[in-house]
Order: C-alpha cells, then sequence, then structure tokens
C-alpha cells in the first residue's frame, strides 16, 4: 500500500540502533522505488513532542502502516 507523502505512519517493529520503538509515529518525507523489488521504501521522519527531529530512517513498506481510530496519542521519556 503506497502511504502518502507528508501523511502520518506508525511503526511496526523496533529500530532499536536510531531509538525507535514499534508504535512510533513518523511522517513520510520520501518513496523509493527500486525496480525489481517487491516492497516499496519510505524515508520517514520522526519527532519528539517539541516538534524536534529525533531521526530520519529509510524503511520499507512492512515497517509501517496507517493510523487508525483505535489508535491513540501516547509519550514516553526515554531513559538517561
Amino acid at each position: 500500500m503506497p502511504f502518502d507523502m507528508y501523511g502520518d505512519v506508525i511503526l511496526t517493529r523496533d529500530v532499536t540502533e536510531r531509538g525507535l520503538r514499534a508504535g512510533d509515529v513518523g511522517t513520510v518525507v520520501e518513496r523509493h522505488v527500486v525496480a525489481g523489488v517487491r516492497e516499496e521504501g519510505y524515508s520517514v521522519e520522526f519527532f519528539d513532542m517539541t516538534g524536534n527531529t529525533v531521526s530520519v530512517v529509510t524503511l520499507p513498506e512492512s515497517a509501517l502502516r496507517l493510523p487508525t481510530p483505535a489508535d491513540r496519542p501516547a509519550a514516553r521519556a526515554l531513559s538517561a
């Protein structure tokens, strides 16, 4: 399923090397179509609650999903 540019997506798996966890919400900033590959890729920007960029990660489509009405915003603090 193609995701819209600048639309919100939800991470479906942890990306521990970037400090991201399943359930984190990001914004699609680029779509990557690779010939001969079954799955598209997306660059997704993740922000903290004050609007600062936490990470920009390129992920396969299978690592993302669209938000649904069942989703609720939540906050988690990073451990020091």
